[in-house]
Formats: structure tokens, C-alpha cells, sequence
């Protein structure tokens, strides 16, 4: 599933560098923390591949 902000796409690259192993996942905090554990790599590289133009910088809970 793409990603719907340019937050969430930032969260899920710092999540799969983090699985691959190029980033301590001692150093993610929240969102990214949480995808690391909760989705698969395939899922967050489809995530962090989404393009981010025309994106807004965060979306709202609702």
C-alpha cells in the first residue's frame, strides 16, 4: 500500500533501514518503531518507494 503523507514514506524508509540493518533499531521512535515490527519488508519497501510529490506533510487522524 502506498503512503499517504511524506511523513508516513519517511517513517517506512527509517523502518526498512532499520530491518535491513543499516540503521539501530534502538534509534527508531514511533511510527517507524512500530512498522518495523508490525509489517514485512516487501510492504515497507512499497511504502518507502511511494513518490512523495503532491503528497501533504501529514495527514490527520480521524
Amino acid at each position: 500500500m502506498p503512503a499517504k503523507s511524506k511523513a508516513q514514506q519517511q517513517a517506512a524508509g527509517a523502518a526498512l533501514a532499520a530491518k535491513r540493518g543499516d540503521k539501530k533499531a534502538g534509534a527508531l521512535k514511533g511510527a517507524s518503531k512500530s512498522m518495523a515490527k508490525s509489517m514485512s519488508t516487501k510492504e515497507l519497501e512499497k511504502m518507502a518507494s511511494t513518490k512523495t510529490k503532491g503528497k501533504p506533510k501529514h495527514v490527520s487522524d480521524k
